[in-house]
């Protein structure tokens, strides 16, 4: 087993806490550390040789963005605007907002990994677990009417 020791090191000196406490098995596979599907972008990483020195593993980090450029500014209204900005921090997509469970002398405390979490995120896509909606005119016998529709039916009627 590798000892994670220096990755945590460079990891919470570049204010990452995403590898922190993380046991790496030398079995060469690739880890998912993040997958924000809001904004489209999985990070994984593994152990490789060092191409200096083959007999060294390094830490190789991949980043895949999919960009989606029909994305619109307000993705709840489809008459907006298309997308042309498209920001990615690391700090913002390694946050970890879901409260877990700690014990400290025998009492149980729920704490959560990011000070961040309160801030609305800007999704550049639909969150497929999200119901997203949207309110637009219905004529009817000429009659007008705001009518609300589900943009993303598949979550929104989910039981």
């Amino acid at each position: 087993m590798k000892s994670s020791l220096p990755w945590v090191a460079l990891a919470v000196s570049l204010g990452f806490v995403l590898v922190a406490g993380y046991q790496w098995d030398d079995d060469g596979e690739e880890r998912v550390l993040v997958n924000n599907k809001c904004k489209c972008v999985t990070v994984t990483s593994k152990f490789v040789p060092s191409k200096d020195n083959p007999e060294e593993e390094v830490l190789e980090r991949n980043i895949r963005i999919i960009v989606p450029l029909k994305s619109r500014q307000n993705i709840s209204d489809p008459t907006s605007p298309l997308r042309t900005t498209f920001v990615y921090r690391m700090t913002e997509l390694c946050k970890k907002c879901d409260p877990v469970e700690i014990e400290l002398g025998g009492e149980t405390y729920q704490a959560q990994q990011s000070t961040s979490c309160n801030e609305p995120e800007t999704c550049y896509t639909y969150d497929r677990d999200k119901c997203y909606t949207t309110t637009f005119p219905f004529v009817y016998h000429g009659e007008t009417k705001q009518i609300q529709a589900a943009l993303t039916p598949t979550s929104c009627y989910a039981a």
